[in-house]
């Protein structure tokens, strides 16, 4: 009889319960975290956190696969959650609705899991968060930027070996400082398009952002972490 495992397990074999046995925490959940736990979801990983203290705007109608009309103004990681649990019931959820800094950092139990997924588009947590999993030895994979650009080639890479990507340039000179010597990701090496008009919030220049590069950026960190789990 059939159920949500059977074509994968017809790709992967018996792996698949590598993958039902896998802890995956999702940092981010929006325009490129969103679509990582969609597809880690629909692979059958077995536990699945998400952390994110965001909630849907309008303006994530766009390129947000967790945002529709009905979800504005809800907690993101309710609704990511949410949509995990109609996707596989079975699948066990967490959620930590904040912004992980060094103030917050003890809340979440980064030991406890297989695998780590930067989706988060703040430098200092990133930095915070990437910092902390390699000190504990933990799996983590970064993406790179997303914003601004209407290409699709997102490449995997070591941050070290990547270019012309902007984010990615200060996240390798913030890493070394850190001593951070490795840290796999997804970038591209398309130039992104400078928009005329930039808005501004908190201090920072709001990036344009289309409907496919966040989701192209997602299904690829996915990728990366569903063939490890099941290669190891």
């Amino acid at each position: 009889m059939e159920d949500m495992y059977t074509r994968t397990e017809m790709l992967v074999g018996d792996k698949v319960n590598a993958l039902k046995n896998a802890r995956v925490l999702v940092c981010g959940v929006g325009g490129v975290g969103g679509y990582v736990v969609e597809a880690l979801a629909r692979a059958g990983v077995g536990t699945i956190a998400v952390l994110d203290n965001d909630v849907f705007s309008v303006s994530n109608l766009n390129r947000q696969i967790l945002s529709t009309r009905e979800t504005i103004g809800r907690r993101k990681t309710q609704v990511a959650v949410e949509r995990i649990k109609s996707i596989n019931p079975e699948c066990k959820t967490i959620e930590y609705d904040l912004f992980f800094n060094a103030d917050t950092q003890d809340l979440v139990p980064l030991a406890d899991f297989d695998y780590i997924v930067d989706a988060i588009d703040t430098v200092s947590a990133k930095l915070e968060l990437i910092t902390r999993a390699k000190s504990l030895g933990v799996d983590i994979i970064s993406c790179m930027g997303t914003g601004n650009k209407l290409g699709t080639n997102f490449e995997v890479a070591d941050v070290y070996k990547t270019s012309v990507c902007p984010l990615a340039k200060v996240m390798r000179r913030e890493l070394k400082k850190r001593g951070v010597k490795r840290l796999k990701v997804v970038y591209s090496k398309e130039e992104p398009i400078i928009p005329e008009n930039t808005p501004c919030e908190k201090g920072r220049h709001i990036p344009g952002s289309i409907s496919f590069a966040p989701a192209i950026a997602g299904m690829v960190l996915a990728s990366e972490v569903i063939k490890d789990i099941i290669n190891r």
